[in-house]
């Protein structure tokens, strides 16, 4: 299997981790340190030898970081994980605090009278130290970059990762890499900068068209590399993670050098260079700046046309989806099976499911960690189930999966929450306010120019009549056979980013309730040109989204009263297609169950 379900939290050894740590702190001059979740590459996913955050704390999350102190040591996290948190960390030792209701730069103010901060460089952004600094302007506390303090007291840590790197098909990715490298170089030639630094490992696959294993679960290269405004790249990476045939796909203007030759090269560039503030380390522009190389602050040029899908790559997710969606039918029919029966575990929901996406013969890995919770662990948003945490799938609940396939062709990621039993009528109004809150999301249209933080209330509509809501995002851009959480685009109230067609998106409202339940639903969806409506202004032009995902919804959760005539008219259309698009491809057990559950509402 690709999951494990080994517990990799350690909040017993939390309190010995965190006294060496203050060791340090002490014999460095240091008031406190920061302890990042993220990589130098700012990734989602990170290495073993990155896992720094974990390793002091025991906090699994995929965000947050900590604050150590010499008297306290405060873990930062935002909505999805303060239910978690409070069984990761040792609450004696570590105090969780809600980001970004508090500031780190709030916080260190309340908390520390006078002193020096440290951080490492290599792990935060130009922006976040900008940020920070300002937060303290005026007070006796200053930042500082250090050397990693917690490198320093971790005796095990691991080696960096050195995974087989392979090339990712043109034809899959709509575009050869000599296309998107003269695309990029020409916008670096019309902007007068004469490099770009690119730090992202999935901006810099995305533009060789090459995937990677250094990361469980996201098929990207870690290095780092540099684009000229000639379309050449110099590729600094481990030398071992190519073979012979890599390296001839990347090609005579691509160079493979060293990691460690990528900060003299920094040195060696003749500016102006972009470096972006937000993802870059500040390592890079102060070691820029250092070298007397001019240094100009703007995007990742990849960011953008990676989000802007080519037609190859929709054509490959709308398949990877159908293929994903015949085994999470597969999986439904044998679940609606096995668990009245009793005895079934969130792990054995694990297991089975990523049984039937192996069973297509074309999984190369999952998307991310599968969630399965049952009743109350539900509630916690992005729980890993461990053989300690391992909860029975009982009675009349629910039980939330949030599950997705890694496919040459595309990335999925699904939620579906499912009955076992009867949950009761407020479970069956929470989930029914939540699919109204998905069905809004899939029927909107809107006028150019909106972003993600226009439609995001939307899907909240419903659980705010009720006094309810979530605390996450309504949604994340997705990569293509990539990262399943990519940028820049997203539906979230703090999202700014233009939604533009070809943008891949994941469309999840949900609801948790503490010690009880969570429901969550979610399918991708995709950004296309809105058609002409009759009567409509013809100068206007509007957008709207096109599913991706076809898999039913449970109809024993839905209360059909709640719902207006649209949304049951569009629930009912998008059960028909369900059906007729995975007709061909389900066993006949399979077909059978799926004809019940996507029967009329």
């Amino acid at each position: 299997m690709f999951q494990t379900f080994v517990s990799h939290a350690s909040p017993d050894q939390g309190p010995a981790r965190l006294a060496a740590l203050r060791a340090a702190m002490v014999a460095e001059g240091l008031a406190g340190f920061i302890v990042p979740r993220a990589d130098a590459h700012q990734g989602e996913g990170v290495a073993a030898r990155d896992e720094r955050l974990q390793w002091l704390t025991g906090f699994t999350g995929s965000a947050g970081f900590c604050v150590v102190l010499a008297d306290r040591a405060g873990v930062f996290i935002d909505g999805r994980y303060r239910t978690q948190v409070k069984s990761q960390v040792d609450l004696a030792a570590f105090t969780p605090v809600p980001w970004p209701d508090v500031t780190v730069g709030q916080w260190i103010k309340e908390h520390v009278a006078q002193g020096v901060i440290g951080f490492d460089p290599w792990l935060h952004t130009a922006d976040e130290i900008a940020k920070l600094e300002a937060a303290l302007e005026g007070t006796s506390v200053i930042v500082k970059a250090v050397a990693n303090m917690v490198d320093r007291v971790w005796p095990d840590q691991p080696d960096p990762p050195v995974g087989r790197a392979f090339a990712h098909p043109d034809a899959l990715a709509g575009a050869t890499s000599a296309e998107k490298r003269a695309q990029l170089a020409a916008e670096l030639q019309g902007a007068g900068q004469s490099a770009a630094v690119l730090t992202l490992p999935d901006s810099i696959s995305w533009l060789l068209n090459i995937r990677g294993s250094d990361i469980a679960r996201t098929p990207s290269v870690q290095a780092f590399a540099i684009l000229y405004d000639d379309g050449r790249v110099t590729l600094y990476a481990e030398g071992a993670k190519f073979d012979a045939t890599v390296r001839a796909h990347l090609g005579g203007q691509v160079t493979l050098r060293p990691v460690q030759a990528f900060v003299p090269a920094l040195h060696t560039l003749q500016g102006p260079v972009r470096v972006d503030r937000t993802t870059a380390p500040l390592l890079v522009s102060r070691e820029l700046e250092e070298a007397g190389v001019a240094v100009v602050w703007g995007s990742d040029p990849c960011i953008l046309p990676k989000a802007l899908k080519t037609v190859a790559e929709i054509a490959g997710m709308r398949e990877a989806h159908l293929r994903d969606g015949a085994a999470m039918v597969e999986f439904l029919c044998w679940l609606d099976d096995a668990a009245p029966k009793g005895g079934l575990t969130e792990i054995d929901v694990v297991k089975a499911l990523e049984g039937f996406r192996r069973a297509t013969n074309v999984l190369h890995d999952i998307s991310f960690e599968t969630i399965s919770g049952a009743g109350p662990n539900g509630a916690i948003m992005h729980y890993r189930v461990t053989e300690e945490s391992n909860r029975a799938v009982g009675m009349n609940e629910l039980l939330l999966v949030d599950s997705g396939g890694q496919y040459l062709d595309g990335t999925t990621d699904i939620t579906r929450t499912i009955a076992v039993g009867d949950p009761g009528e407020e479970a069956r109004a929470c989930y029914t306010r939540v699919l109204q809150g998905t069905i809004a999301i899939s029927r909107v249209r809107w006028p150019k120019g909106l972003a993600g933080r226009d439609l995001d209330p939307l899907a909240r509509y419903p659980l705010w009549l009720a006094g309810q809501d979530f605390n996450h995002g309504t949604g994340h851009g997705v990569g293509a056979f990539l990262s399943v959480h990519e940028g820049p685009q997203r539906i979230s109230r703090l999202s700014e980013v233009p939604l533009e067609v070809g943008m891949i998106l994941s469309n999840e409202p949900g609801y948790y309730r503490e010690g009880a339940f969570g429901i969550r639903l979610e399918n991708l969806i995709v950004i296309i040109t809105a058609p002409q409506l009759p009567g409509g202004d013809s100068e206007r032009v509007q957008f709207a989204f096109e599913t991706l995902t076809f898999v039913p919804f449970d109809r024993r959760l839905i209360t059909g009263a709640m719902l207006a005539p649209g949304e049951r008219e569009w629930l009912d259309a998008y059960h028909a297609e369900v059906l007729e698009k995975l007709r061909p491809r389900l066993s006949a057990s399979a077909l059978e169950w799926c004809e019940a559950a996507c029967a009329p509402v």
